[in-house]
């Protein structure tokens, strides 16, 4: 029996676990994958963590995973399947059998949807992005490409255009689904080309990107000289085992506020699982604190 079990080793995750340590808590850490960091070790640079400029992602990772178990926090590899709450207890149910604690702190993550195109993959990091605002400063006066239509990849477009030469926003349909204010300040943008009715066909490259390859609903296709892809297709949360026993909005992120309590007592959930309406680094740790202190403040009131 653990006081504290937290599901997945990311930002959030390892925040709590070294927060959840320092709090003299018997913790135990459940990753699925064979590494720690989630979605920050497919960030080649990260230039907006505080006192830490210029940080290799992978880097970033293996260092919150050190300060862990500096800290003594225990991990194991498992897919999680799923939450039972027992009362004095939950049970945290893995393909290597159940795990009991008296709390929980989901920190499973979100995955950014991807476009599923040749050059995706092997340029991640290396040009392609999934966070405008996390990786934008990199393309200073360098031309981009924006993948998408909602109010995301809008926002991205304008964001990028202040420091970007160009910015080409791509978008499968012949109307953006944006909110329209941020439709028209985009608009007003001179250095915005948008491509209706098209779709990325690949993205090209070997180290760097250097251009992608567009082809429209009308069969014609061009390339497009540009140094960086930001894609904004959608995001989805990594909650499909929780839904039904946790409350969750519309899009699948579990409802838990600033003190990341969920609907289901003693369990918590932090990073880009809640929601909120920043998800990055910076805010992933700070709910990795938050849910700790919830944690706290539950086990005393038991």
């Amino acid at each position: 029996m653990y006081d504290l079990i937290i599901i997945g080793s990311g930002p959030a995750g390892l925040s709590a676990a070294v927060y959840g340590r320092r709090a003299g808590l018997s913790t135990l850490v459940i990753e699925k994958n064979p590494m720690s960091g989630g979605q920050v070790l497919n960030t080649y640079e990260v230039d907006n963590y505080l006192g830490l400029p210029g940080i290799n992602g992978f880097d970033m990772g293996m260092k919150f995973r050190e300060h862990a178990e500096k800290m003594e926090a225990e991990f194991m590899e498992a897919d999680v399947e799923g939450i039972e709450d027992c009362g004095e207890y939950k049970a945290v149910l893995t393909a290597e059998g159940p795990r009991k604690a008296r709390t929980v702190i989901i920190a499973s993550g979100a995955t950014h949807s991807h476009l599923g195109v040749p050059g995706e993959e092997e340029l991640s990091g290396m040009g392609v992005s999934y966070c405008a605002t996390c990786d934008g400063a990199f393309f200073r006066e360098k031309t981009v490409a924006v993948v998408g239509g909602g109010d995301v990849a809008v926002e991205d477009a304008v964001f990028l255009a202040r420091t970007c030469r160009k910015v080409y926003l791509i978008h499968r349909r012949d109307s953006l689904r944006a909110a329209h204010s941020l439709q028209k300040s985009m608009m007003a943008l001179e250095n915005v080309e948008i491509c209706w009715n098209s779709v990325v066909e690949r993205i090209n490259g070997e180290e760097n990107v250097k251009s992608v390859t567009v082809s429209g609903r009308d069969g014609t296709r061009r390339e497009l000289d540009v140094q960086g892809v930001f894609i904004a297709v959608g995001i989805r949360p990594n909650s499909d085992c929780f839904i039904g026993n946790i409350a969750a909005d519309e899009k699948g992120y579990l409802i838990a506020e600033e003190d990341c309590a969920t609907s289901m007592p003693g369990v918590f959930a932090a990073g880009d699982i809640r929601t909120k309406k920043l998800r990055q680094i910076v805010t992933a740790v700070a709910d990795g604190a938050n849910a700790v202190a919830g944690v706290q403040e539950y086990l005393m009131g038991r």
